[in-house]
């Protein structure tokens, strides 16, 4: 009978966490690597001239330390050679990047999304980025997939999108369309934009280091992605997060859903700006319009702005006694209105958090900013070869 784990599986173990510690934290000295890794020197170095035989990382000698002594060897990410594509489709925009290893953004298109734009459009468009992106690839270079942060449920089994409200989609198979649209043998992974802003904000934002993170974002909607014990929480079929479909006001205002009273009409673009009297508006740049006229003292604005931060932290309030988080993060419109209304959020905040909750918890804006779910659309993408290096590349 078979007991524990073979060498080979040791090795390939080993292979992905140095891999993914240089990709995550940059370039890395071997003396570093082992403090990190717990590994001895001589395994270092051999984990490392396998990962530089296959091209994904170089190694190389330091710039100048003033120390005497020879110094370590530091471990790069082949960031120019090794990379996957992201996508963010988001309700009034589509982005697409190339991303390199280590999370370094080598390439970009930004793109107008009209709202009524069906997948069947979306698609050819984010074919067209990559097609762009594509004439500039050096030759020799390792593309190890593609990511897609999409608004909406998406099913973690194979990417479909079950239901985007505020797209207009539903059942939509975006991770296949596009993949045949590509023309390539690559694999596509889809996720949720929430989750995946979450996830690249614990890699490598303002989050790194926090085990238990709930990232709140804001479009048209409101969705979250949680990050509790240090993974990832998306539920059985990976629909978990839509916390903006939480009722709170019961037989409230119709939800895009079809359901009544859900949080994100409260707190999202349609219920803020019909608060401020300009139902007919659309778009950030009609919320951040009424947030400077509450600036400037207009009346209404004020209030819709104080009524819309006032259930912010109400909601938050009910997230934070439930999942006990230490960092609540405010993407997309969500940091727009968390930064008009802070005074109301944390007053709500406190005045309904449970007291041993609250003693930890700190609220942030996003230090990758609008870029967290492209960011972490490529993370998505990465996951495949930072799991088995050899194997992916």
């Amino acid at each position: 009978m078979r007991v524990g784990p073979s060498q080979d599986e040791i090795r390939r173990q080993n292979l992905g966490a140095l891999l993914r510690h240089v990709h995550v934290h940059g370039a890395t000295s071997r003396a570093e690597l082992t403090t990190a890794l717990g590994l001895n020197r001589s395994t270092i170095g051999a984990l490392t001239a396998d990962l530089a035989g296959a091209g994904l990382v170089s190694e190389g000698t330091p710039k100048e330390t003033g120390r005497a002594g020879r110094p370590s060897l530091v471990v790069r990410p082949e960031s120019d050679r090794v990379y996957a594509y992201a996508y963010s489709i988001e309700v009034d925009r589509l982005r697409a990047a190339r991303v390199g290893l280590g999370g370094e953004v080598l390439d970009r298109r930004d793109l107008d999304r009209p709202r009524d734009l069906d997948a069947g459009e979306t698609v050819p468009m984010l074919a067209g980025a990559l097609k762009q992106m594509r004439e500039r690839v050096p030759p020799e270079s390792i593309c190890v997939g593609a990511g897609v942060a999409v608004c909406g449920m998406v099913r973690r089994a194979d990417g479909l999108v079950r239901l985007g409200p505020t797209t207009g989609w539903v059942d939509e198979p975006i991770g296949a369309a596009l993949a045949v649209e590509l023309g390539v043998e690559l694999p596509v992974t889809v996720g949720n934009v929430a989750d995946v802003a979450a996830f690249a904000e614990h890699a490598r934002g303002v989050a790194a280091g926090c085990d238990n993170v709930i990232y709140l974002y804001g479009d048209v909607g409101v969705g979250a992605g949680i990050i509790a014990g240090g993974r990832r929480l998306t539920g059985h079929g990976g629909y978990g997060g839509e916390v903006g479909h939480m009722v709170v006001v019961r037989d409230g205002t119709p939800c895009e859903c079809g359901s009544r009273g859900c949080w994100e009409t409260q707190i999202g673009e349609y219920g803020l700006l019909r608060a401020a009297g300009r139902s007919e508006a659309r778009g950030r740049d009609a919320l951040l319009a009424v947030f400077d006229a509450a600036d400037r003292g207009d009346a209404r604005a004020q209030t819709a702005v104080r009524h819309a931060g006032d259930w912010l932290g109400f909601g938050v309030a009910n997230l934070v006694n439930i999942f006990n988080p230490e960092m609540v993060i405010f993407g997309g419109t969500m940091r727009d209105l968390y930064l008009a209304a802070a005074a109301q959020v944390r007053s709500r905040l406190n005045e309904t958090g449970l007291p041993a909750c609250l003693e930890h918890v700190r609220l942030r804006t996003p230090k990758l900013g609008d870029d967290a779910a492209l960011v972490g659309a490529a993370e998505l993408a990465f996951e495949r070869l930072l799991a088995d290096p050899l194997d992916a590349a």
